[in-house]
């Protein structure tokens, strides 16, 4: 577990892909990518998932010394319940929150996450939220 000011920098610091690649998310990809902090010594992980039945349906997240999500979005998603018996329903961000992890999720800031349908844009600007680099992207026919 981490503290919340240990996974604030973790989500603030700058990261980079380690095997720099064009990115797709077509149907069914569960994909993982290692990253690396501007440090070069703070492993991180960004897992890629998207549905087969409901292809609207997407996840991105970040991991923080591999283990620990740090940040994880969930596009057209199940309804969510945080600790405290708040709902959420559709697309909303996970954020790691000491003594919770990523237990607690908060609606989409549609400041940041400008259209969560298009899963380029929804790509480029959870880079942008977690401070990686972005990559090309290209578009899968499905």
């Amino acid at each position: 577990m981490l503290t919340q000011t240990e996974a604030d920098t973790l989500i603030a610091m700058r990261k980079i892909f380690v095997n720099p690649v064009i990115v797709s998310i077509p149907t069914g990809s569960d994909l993982t990518h290692e990253l690396i902090g501007d440090d070069k010594r703070e492993p991180f992980l960004l897992d890629l998932w998207r549905g087969t039945i409901r292809l609207s349906k997407l996840k991105l997240q970040t991991h923080g010394r591999k283990v620990i999500v740090l940040v994880r979005l969930d596009v057209d998603g199940a309804p969510h319940t945080n600790p405290d018996g708040t709902k959420l329903f559709g697309t909303h961000l996970h954020i790691y929150r000491e003594s919770y992890e990523d237990r607690w999720a908060i609606p989409l800031p549609l400041d940041e996450f400008s259209n969560p349908t298009n899963i380029r844009q929804s790509f480029q600007d959870f880079c942008r939220y977690c401070n990686i680099e972005i990559l090309p992207f290209q578009d899968s026919l499905v």
